[in-house]
């Protein structure tokens, strides 16, 4: 989706990522020979490096930056998964559906291709509802991205810090994602504590994608706590196997007790078992909660922020979805060579810059990154998801 802005500067939303099953809805945008692409490109990159500062070109760019990938994995869902949330009778109940909450902000991606490293100060605010999502890009070197989303009508909020640390294994390269990630029922005095599994791209033998891992959820007003293992197991040389599998466990911590045992697959159905009755019940259909999902819709053009993702990069955006590689090139150029020339002014006057929507703090003791927003409701978007 392409929408003016003023007389020159547009705006370029894309569709978000479908399941496997829906990968013919998706825009045609990546460059052929990926996989010979990619090989060549890290030819010489040892083993071990961190990929963090790694400069891509834009063949290996969707037309998305990371931040709005963050955005779309909170507000991009075909059911509200968060009202069940909210709505549970029990402690128990509403811990099972924030379970099934985080796992589906579990996204399909593509082999070969990331989104862009986004740049200090860059924002995406998007509404769904009555739930409104902001993101910011709250440090650069090492790359933070910082989450707050709130829901005045279900009295719900979240707050997110991740920072992604890639690493190239030779064969195969790991993202892991450290922070940590905040789910508050507020009408029940809860608070939910979790981490995010890490994304493993396989290049050989047979290349693939997938998220691995172990993910804890944890209440401490209720002490319950879930154990979710994210597995993608291969047969011999990689072919064949299991694929998005995950397994785990719900239990009492004051217990120490097994309440329910966790499998499926994130991107299928995911089952709990009930080791007191041995009843069986689907928790999570990823059908249900991620398929179909739109383009999102501009509201209202001018109320749009200059930090906006899909303004900073519209230019490159359109150039990746119209395969006009040349294009594509000078468009990231010109993003880059703004950021720089903005840190370097910045560093000649002393000047120190702050993120405008969070208080963001480094702990050395838990090489932890704390971001507190700076006000207790996101405000409507301009920007709507469908």
């Amino acid at each position: 989706m392409e929408v003016t802005k003023g007389k020159e500067t547009k705006i370029v939303l894309t569709k978000p990522f479908q399941l496997e099953a829906e990968s013919d809805l998706e825009p045609s945008y990546r460059a052929p020979h990926l996989l010979h692409r990619l090989l060549s490109l890290l030819k010489n990159v040892r083993p071990g490096s961190d990929l963090t500062n790694f400069q891509l070109p834009p063949v290996f760019n969707f037309p998305k930056s990371q931040l709005q990938c963050y955005g779309e994995s909170v507000y991009c869902t075909s059911s509200n998964l968060l009202s069940q949330c909210n709505s549970g009778q029990s402690p128990l109940d509403r811990f099972t559906s924030v379970v099934a909450w985080s796992i589906s902000t579990t996204r399909p991606t593509s082999f070969g291709v990331a989104p862009y490293n986004s740049t200090l100060g860059e924002t995406h605010h998007v509404s769904k509802g009555n739930l409104n999502v902001l993101v910011e890009q709250v440090s650069l070197n090492p790359p933070v991205s910082a989450l707050h989303a709130t829901d005045e009508k279900e009295n719900i909020e979240m707050i997110w810090c991740q920072q992604p640390v890639p690493k190239f294994r030779g064969t195969s390269i790991e993202a892991q994602v450290h922070g940590k990630r905040l789910l508050k029922l507020q009408n029940h005095g809860e608070t939910y504590e979790m981490n995010s599994p890490h994304l493993s791209i396989r290049i050989l033998p047979v290349p693939g994608i997938d998220w691995v891992g172990n993910v804890n959820i944890r209440c401490p007003e209720t002490g319950l706590v879930a154990e979710i293992s994210y597995r993608s197991s291969h047969s011999f040389l990689g072919f064949g196997g299991s694929r998005k599998l995950i397994k785990g466990k719900i239990l009492d911590s004051s217990l120490l007790k097994v309440l329910f045992e966790v499998d499926g697959h994130w991107d299928k159905i995911v089952r709990v078992k009930d080791t007191n009755s041995g009843e069986v019940r689907v928790i999570y259909d990823a059908k249900e909660a991620i398929s179909g999902l739109k383009t999102p819709i501009i509201k209202d053009v001018e109320s749009v922020w200059p930090t906006e993702s899909a303004l900073v990069w519209s230019e490159l955006s359109q150039a990746i979805m119209n395969k006009d590689w040349e294009r594509a090139r000078e468009a990231k150029q010109d993003v880059e060579e703004r950021q720089r020339n903005m840190l370097r002014d910045r560093a000649m006057k002393g000047e120190t810059w702050f993120p405008k929507n969070f208080r963001v703090s480094y702990s050395k003791d838990t090489w932890e990154w704390d971001c507190s927003p700076t006000h207790k409701w996101v405000p409507e978007a301009p920007i709507i998801a469908q």
